[in-house]
């Protein structure tokens, strides 16, 4: 530092995903001038030395953005951080097992005709040969043309074949539909149509467009058609349960098959606390997990039955986190863990046509720290490698608690005050911290954050995609509904004077503000459910994540636990720049008069920069300068 002339002085904050950086001139009275910023994303796992090539990109695009060179600096600030990792494991605690296909469910994309029709199973080939009056259901294999086979059943209806419905391997239900005299529910795309038993009772059911069947998605549907006895519908209704809300089904019933939908192993936790342990089995659910959680808490360390998903997930974060901070793995604790109830769609075990069912599961999101820091190693790296990179007498410090600084920088909000807490909602772990009227600090760490929405986004709506489930995490929803216009989930339209994209039609796509200046950009998501549903799914997962995690974190930092007593909380971190988050978790603590908004760093950076801005302002006003 250069007597008389302050100190040019580069807060940085290592975040779970992304680094920043704040440079600043800070005279020697302590005033501080503000002149460059950057973001960019964290390399390694937060506090470890892997985190250096994040914080010198971030440097140096900081000190580009102020006009500096790297030899210009001072002094590099580092928050004081202990390492922390999340692990993400969705259990399932029920499975629907359907032996020798006795009811089999099916949902194809593409129906024909419309109704409901109950019959037996004849082989197409077999239709023209079929006497006796009693109804049939055509099975149309693949490979066979569909004049061939709207022919085939019109042949066989004049002969006196009664056709109530057609089963096709073909995608060819619409075409077959319209070429018939009589309409009848037709179901095609049937992937293993061999394999669909023939000679059994069976039904099919076909809504019109824009409804949902109602006679196989119902439990006493299926008994009435069927003729089963009170214990043969207990057995039958997850198949029942697996059509709700589908255009189209059939069910076909075999009298020596079975159905169940039984409860499976999901494993147990062991829950270990400063006073107290116990244990608790995943299979009773999120409710009786996070009780037990609350009544150990606050946790020190957990643990799982091995062999278990549950056990697995346990055993890889603590292992990945020995292995990354070098340390043993009886140095690595587990302090908290936020469980979640969801619903998965499985496929049904025994089913022919890729049959799924919603199965209850169980989310789980823990976070393991360490024993001690190792950002003075961060710290040394960093300035071993500026120093090789010419900047000779820039020198690297940890400037100070993460908590601590988070709320220095979060005070600089226009219109806030004290007692304030600061919610920090990021990839993994939710962070918070309370400054009371007394100036008095507290924090406090908890599992699941944006991670843990965009898996249950991506496991309830059956994407197999997580980088789709992020983007409808972080956009808004819209439908093509012409080549001209979409409705937007807030049932407002809007209208483009350029055809919209093909593959855009009618189809459920994501809005996202990287558009041009014709538009958002807009991705269709691969999948039928409808526009009310994925944002449904999406709003559900950001209120048992990101609320819940809030009022988690707001109890246990609040004075005497006392939500009124908080008068500021202010929301920080990227999951602050969400489109909805912050109404939600405002509408949450509305109730206890918090004041609640996005925070607005230094009146310009918004929810950004409060660690590295209170890193400086630390550094300006603690008498931590050094000449």
């Amino acid at each position: 530092m250069r007597a008389g002339q302050g100190a040019v002085v580069v807060g940085v904050d290592i975040g779970n995903s992304t680094t920043e950086a704040s440079v600043a001139r800070v005279g020697d009275d302590g005033t501080v001038d503000y002149i460059g910023v950057a973001l960019t994303y964290t390399t390694g796992v937060k506090g470890t030395v892997k985190n250096v090539d994040g914080v010198l990109k971030a440097v140096t695009w900081a000190a580009h953005d102020a006009g500096v060179t790297l030899g210009g600096l001072d002094v590099v600030l580092l928050n004081e951080a202990t390492p922390v990792i999340s692990g993400l494991a969705m259990e399932t605690i029920t499975e629907t097992i359907i032996t020798e296909s006795t009811m089999i469910g099916h949902d194809p994309r593409t129906p024909g005709g419309r109704g409901l029709g109950v019959g037996v199973i004849v082989e197409f080939a077999e239709l023209s040969e079929t006497t006796g009056g009693e109804p049939v259901i055509a099975l149309v294999p693949r490979g066979i043309d569909f004049e061939v086979a709207a022919a085939g059943i019109e042949e066989a209806v004049a002969a006196g074949v009664e056709v109530v419905a057609a089963i096709l391997g073909n995608d060819d239900a619409v075409l077959v539909a319209n070429r018939l005299s009589r309409r009848i529910p037709i179901i095609d795309e049937v992937s293993r149509v061999d394999a669909v038993p023939v000679g059994m009772l069976a039904a099919v059911e076909v809504a019109a467009p824009g409804q949902s069947i109602r006679t196989l998605s119902n439990a006493y549907g299926l008994a009435t058609i069927f003729g089963l006895d009170a214990d043969q519908t207990r057995v039958v209704s997850p198949v029942a349960r697996a059509l709700t809300g589908n255009r189209s089904a059939v069910v076909v019933r075999t009298p020596s098959g079975d159905v169940e939908d039984r409860a499976i192993p999901a494993g147990s936790l062991d829950l270990v606390g400063p006073h107290r342990v116990a244990s608790i089995d995943v299979s009773r659910g999120a409710a009786d997990i996070m009780a037990e959680v609350e009544r150990v808490g606050p946790l020190t360390d957990v643990a799982g039955e091995s062999g278990t998903n549950a056990g697995g997930m346990i055993a890889n974060v603590r292992q990945s986190m020995a292995d990354l901070s070098r340390h043993d793995l009886g140095d690595v604790k587990i302090t908290d863990l936020l469980a979640i109830d969801t619903l998965v769609p499985q496929e049904v075990r025994g089913g022919v046509a890729g049959e799924v069912a919603l199965e209850n599961a169980v989310a789980l999101a823990a976070m393991v720290r360490t024993r001690e820091s190792g950002m003075q190693a961060v710290a040394d790296a960093i300035a071993e490698r500026l120093r090789s990179g010419g900047a000779e007498r820039v020198s690297a410090l940890v400037g100070g608690v993460e908590a601590e600084m988070a709320v220095r920088g979060a005070l600089t909000t226009p219109g806030t005050d004290r007692p304030l807490v600061v919610l920090d909602m990021g990839g993994g772990s939710t962070d918070a911290a309370v400054i009371g009227r007394d100036g008095v600090i507290d924090a406090v760490h908890l599992a699941g954050a944006g991670d843990l929405v965009t898996k249950l986004i991506d496991t309830e709506l059956g994407l197999d995609n997580l980088e789709l489930a992020e983007e409808i995490k972080r956009c808004p929803l819209g439908k093509a509904e012409s080549f001209f216009h979409i409705r937007l989930e807030n049932g407002t339209a809007q209208f483009f004077d350029k055809p919209l994209p093909a593959t855009a039609f009618a189809r459920v796509v994501t809005l996202s503000h990287h558009g041009t200046d014709s538009g958002p950009a807009m991705n269709p998501i691969p999948t039928r459910h409808s526009l009310d549903r994925i944002r449904e799914v999406r709003r559900t997962a950001k209120q048992r994540v990101f609320v819940v995690n809030a009022l988690r974190a707001l109890r246990r930092i609040a004075p005497a636990a006392d939500l009124r007593r908080i008068g500021f909380v202010v929301l920080l971190g990227g999951c602050a720049l969400d489109f909805e988050i912050p109404e939600l978790i405002a509408d949450a603590v509305a109730p206890y008069g918090i004041v609640c908004g996005t925070g607005n760093v230094r009146g310009t950076e918004g929810p950004r920069n409060a660690v590295a801005s209170g890193l400086v302002q630390a550094y300006a006003t603690d008498g931590a300068r050094r000449a």
